[in-house]
């Protein structure tokens, strides 16, 4: 049976995120955190233009994670503001825009790095739905804070015309020269690491262990450790119940292998896409690897039939839906499972790169 189908981004409004920042700024330090709401921009371009109005390098400035363009969007960015660099007072001195505009302003001892947050809240708006398919759409988004929901990176991930991973291989491979920038060849690598991730949960959702437990598994608790599946039958019923989930390879030097029948599954995936041999000296750099949760666990989930905008007695309704996700996980992703998403403008905007959110260490 076809999924119902609903518009989404026809305006920024119609997708709000809200970062949940992993710690609050302590009011002191030389970084200046500015909490910033954007509006059908680009965090990059406004990085870019708060950087140049408070003069400092693009470079040194902190961001925990990337926003999608058509939205209106909040989140916490770093500046560096040594004493004597007036780079508050420039700050606190900005007039609000209509697409870019600083909400709070204080100090931190450290810079953001990416994946300082915690999670993310979002409200979406679904457009000229079916008015008899409500109902089912309701069910099946309040169903997923039960379920769970497979947690594939969306196309977003791999480029606005979807070679990233095409282009990623042929410099990995010596064939072409890569990009002299280096967050763009760690980027395109994360390409590659979420292709053969997707891959492997592709697998999985298709003999039915995505959401349970294989001998060998590495298993993420919901409440943050790792452990090896050496029991499936014991495992089994706290997977059912939420309480853990099977991981997927985010390749890398530094990766903790699975085990046994799991360890099977991946190497023969990672031959399949990558091609036998493929060699990961030299790639330390641009990702060390880590694991990514298969299930993506989706909270505080509330759908809501909004007023009809036009006639009463049209047969069309909008949604809002509105749930919580942790941080590297796709709204796009969460829609799917209940519903055809049409966006009236293509968001190619990269989103933020995994690998370095579960890696980096910080102090708050």
């Amino acid at each position: 049976m076809d999924k119902p189908r609903a518009r989404i981004k026809t305006v920024p409004e119609d997708f709000v995120v809200d970062e949940v920042p992993a710690y609050e700024p302590s009011g002191a330090g030389d970084h200046l955190f500015l909490h910033v709401k954007k509006r059908g921009i680009t965090t990059n371009d406004a990085v870019a233009r708060l950087a140049s109005a408070l003069k400092v390098e693009r470079r040194d400035v902190g961001i925990p994670g990337l926003k999608d363009k058509v939205a209106v969007t909040t989140q916490w960015l770093s500046f560096p503001a040594l004493p004597g660099t007036a780079v508050e007072e420039r700050a606190r001195a900005l007039k609000p825009e209509d697409d870019l505009e600083i909400l709070a302003i204080s100090r931190h001892g450290n810079k953001l790095r990416t994946g300082h947050l915690s999670q993310n809240r979002f409200r979406i708006r679904l457009r000229d739905v079916e008015a008899g398919q409500v109902e089912a759409i309701r069910s099946s988004f309040l169903a997923l804070e039960t379920t769970g929901v497979p947690n594939a990176f969306g196309a977003q991930r791999f480029g606005r015309e979807g070679d990233n991973v095409e282009r990623a291989l042929a410099f990995l491979s010596g064939k072409e020269r890569g990009p002299r920038d280096v967050r763009a060849r760690k980027f395109l690598f994360s390409a590659v690491q979420s292709h053969v991730f997707n891959a492997v949960l592709a697998a999985r959702e298709a003999d039915g262990t995505w959401n349970r437990p294989l001998l060998g598994d590495l298993l993420k608790l919901e409440s943050g450790g790792m452990f090896l599946c050496t029991d499936v039958q014991t495992d089994t019923p706290r997977a059912e119940r939420g309480e853990l989930g099977p991981t997927g390879p985010m390749f890398g030097v530094k990766m903790r292998s699975p085990e046994h029948d799991a360890l099977a599954l991946e190497t023969r995936i990672f031959g399949e896409v990558l091609g036998e041999g493929f060699d990961l000296t030299g790639t330390g750099k641009l990702g060390e690897g880590t694991r990514r949760p298969m299930v993506l666990r989706v909270h505080e989930v509330r759908v809501t039939l909004e007023p009809p905008e036009g006639n009463p007695g049209e047969q069309r309704a909008n949604l809002l839906v509105e749930f919580v996700l942790p941080k590297g996980a796709y709204a796009t992703t969460v829609l799917a499972q209940a519903v055809l998403a049409e966006e009236s403008s293509r968001d190619t905007a990269p989103a933020e790169p995994e690998q370095d959110a579960e890696l980096e260490s910080f102090t708050p």
